[in-house]
Formats: structure tokens, sequence, C-alpha cells
């Protein structure tokens, strides 16, 4: 679908209307699955996990959609839902996987290396490792700014957090990738 078909304004009020419910929630999942698959790919790393999770997000979405008042834009609404759904699904696995803190993301790391469907060269590997040592927060502020290239304001309505912590999240994180990089030369 071009961007151009989609104006979420239009959608909202189908949405909204029990005859082009269906109808206008298939856009949606079309307009939004490529964008929130990459937002949670990114934060789980796993191609099968990430279209889990993605799953479950429209379910949810759907499920709820009678609930969405409209306060926030339906982009911000769907990208929490998939971003709590990542975070819960990465404390199940960090429970199973880890028995300290020490190894609490180094199953993401392992993940990554295993992972089929990761063509990255060994630079990009070796920044997923970098960004996967990040606290889960840091890591998920610099990928919303980094690879989604999202404003400030939009993460600050999805994570409820200022614009300020946010600024110095991105900050910390692209402190400690740099760091990072400085110890492997």
């Amino acid at each position: 679908m071009a961007q151009q078909d989609y104006n979420e304004e239009i959608i909202i009020e189908e949405l909204r209307d029990s005859e082009t419910c269906q109808k206008a929630f298939s856009k949606v999942i079309k307009h939004y699955s490529e964008p929130l698959y990459w937002q949670i790919r990114r934060m789980v790393i796993d191609h099968d996990n990430a279209n889990d999770i993605l799953q479950e997000t429209f379910i949810k979405a759907w499920i709820n959609i009678n609930h969405f008042r409209g306060d926030a834009k339906l982009s911000t609404w769907l990208y929490k839902i998939a971003i709590n759904e990542s975070i819960t699904f990465l404390n199940k696995e960090r429970n199973k996987h880890t028995s300290s803190i020490d190894e609490e993301n180094s199953f993401l790391i392992n993940s990554l290396e295993a992972d089929e469907w990761f063509d990255g060269d060994n630079l990009r590997l070796e920044l997923q490792k970098a960004i996967n040592k990040l606290p889960e927060k840091q890591r998920l502020v610099f990928n919303m700014r980094y690879f989604d290239e999202m404003k400030y304001e939009d993460m600050s309505e999805i994570l409820g957090t200022s614009v300020g912590a946010l600024k110095a999240s991105y900050h910390h994180a692209v402190k400690k990738i740099e760091d990072f990089f400085s110890s492997i030369d």
C-alpha cells in the first residue's frame, strides 16, 4: 500500500464502524507490518520470534480496537503494544536463560549469531553485539532513533518518557557503542 493511500483519520473512522472495521484493520496491518516487524526484530533479534510477537501485537490491537480512544496516533498505540509485547518476551527469555546478571543479554547475542536470517557482515554483527550489551531502555531508544529515525517527540509519546531523558539515553547508548568499538580495535 502506498503511503498516500493511507489516511489515518479515515482509517480510524472506518475502524469505529462495524461495517468497515475489518477492512480498515487489514489496511492497518499492511501499513504497519514492516516497520513494527523491524522494531520488534531489533529488540528480540530472532526472525521467528519477531514474527510471533508481530502477530501477537496485531491480535492485541484487534481485540482492543474498541478501546482505542484516538488520544494518540494509531502508530503510537501500535508501537506501544509491540514494545510491551517485546519486553514481555525478553523478560521471559531472560528468566529462562540466565542465572546471573552477567549472562543477561548473552542469549540475545547467541540468538543473533545463530540466526539464519541475519545477513549482515562482520561490522554489522559487531554493531548488533554492542547494541545488545546496552541496558534495555538505552537499546530501545537507540534502535528507534538510529534505525527508525524516529523523532524524540514520537518516542516520548510511545514510551511515556520525557524528550530530555530520551536524548540522554540515546547519548549514553552512543557513547557505550563507541566504547565497545574502541575496545575491539
